[in-house]
């Protein structure tokens, strides 16, 4: 909801300070899915503990969770917006776009990270996340004092280290009038949202039994490190981790309460098709909509952008997701043996 929001407020502005603000905000949903992501892999894992293959079958799962939906939005959203130059593609598309989004390499450079698939930078990362979890869940295991560790050494690394050496890499490759989507690129390419993931994992063992004193101490220690490199030294990246840690704070004291909303958890569990479809949605509407600004506008084009993707999530999930779905389960259930082209 966050980041639909996030994104109608972008082309249809309710011209409210205050609410144009807030909406901003949503963008921040992408990391809280993380969060959440991250929790139910640890979740799925530690309950499929024993499983025969657990990296072969994980991988299957959620490849074909991922895949089949986003190569059906590949075609469409070329239909829909073409070949040509635009924000994220300044010299427009191509094969190598093409073929980096449709094997989920896209993430690794910028003219392609978002430009095929809109919003597609975030399952870009997604997938990245899937293809390393197995090989952390499997050596950290369960020492979850280690995901903080290695959560802060990537951010240091990201911070002070990648940040620099990608800004110069890819100046190279772009003129000056390209440099917003080489900083825009900073923010969502892995390595900057990776140490989310590892805060997800972390926060999963600590919703079974609660911090220890080290922990906190070791976050707040971390937390203000940040902020004293953000107020003395000027460098980037402390805005961005305080927010995540808030985040954090969010999710844990949400499990811990469990609260129910029955209208989200419908959204929810079509929240993939939701994202995808989404941008569609709002960008036929834009164009048939006689209102493109003001505070009526705005809340109008929410709540036809929300349940025109709710309704078309459903009914991609009865005709290609639970299709889907019982295929994965045919070929994973135990005692099942089969070659996978």
């Amino acid at each position: 909801m966050g980041v639909i929001v996030y994104h109608t407020a972008e082309k249809i502005p309710s011209q409210n300070g205050l609410i144009d603000s807030l909406a901003g905000r949503g963008m921040f949903g992408v990391q809280l899915f993380y969060f959440i992501s991250a929790i139910t892999m640890c979740h799925m894992w530690k309950l499929r503990e024993g499983e025969s293959s657990p990296v072969r079958k994980f991988y299957i799962r959620r490849f074909f969770r991922i895949a089949p939906l986003f190569w059906i939005a590949i075609p469409v959203y070329l239909l829909i917006n073409g070949f040509e130059a635009s924000y994220w593609a300044p010299e427009g598309l191509g094969a190598l776009q093409i073929i980096l989004t449709a094997t989920f390499l896209h993430g690794f450079w910028v003219d392609s990270i978002n430009s095929v698939v809109p919003g597609s930078w975030s399952i870009a990362v997604e997938m990245t996340f899937y293809a390393l979890f197995p090989f952390l869940v499997l050596k950290i295991k369960e020492k979850r004092m280690l995901y903080l560790v290695l959560a802060s050494v990537v951010w240091g690394l990201n911070t002070f280290v990648f940040r620099g050496w990608v800004a110069g890499f890819f100046a190279s490759h772009y003129d000056p009038s390209s440099t917003a989507i080489v900083e825009e690129y900073l923010y969502m390419n892995f390595l900057n949202q990776a140490p989310i993931f590892l805060l997800g994992c972390y926060l999963y063992f600590a919703l079974q039994q609660k911090p220890s004193k080290a922990e906190l101490v070791y976050l707040g220690a971390w937390f203000l490190l940040g902020l004293a490199f953000k107020l003395f030294f000027k460098i980037e990246g402390f805005g961005f981790l305080a927010v995540c840690m808030a985040l954090g704070v969010f999710v844990y004291g949400a499990m811990r309460l469990g609260p129910r909303f029955k209208p989200l958890e419908r959204l929810g569990q079509n929240s993939y098709a939701i994202y995808l479809v989404h941008f569609m949605v709002l960008h036929y509407w834009r164009g048939l909509s006689p209102w493109q600004a003001g505070l009526p506008a705005f809340l109008l084009a929410v709540a036809v952008i929300t349940l025109t993707s709710y309704g078309l999530a459903l009914v991609i999930h009865a005709m290609v997701e639970k299709k889907v779905q019982r295929f994965v389960e045919a070929i994973t259930r135990p005692g099942v043996s089969r070659q996978l082209a």
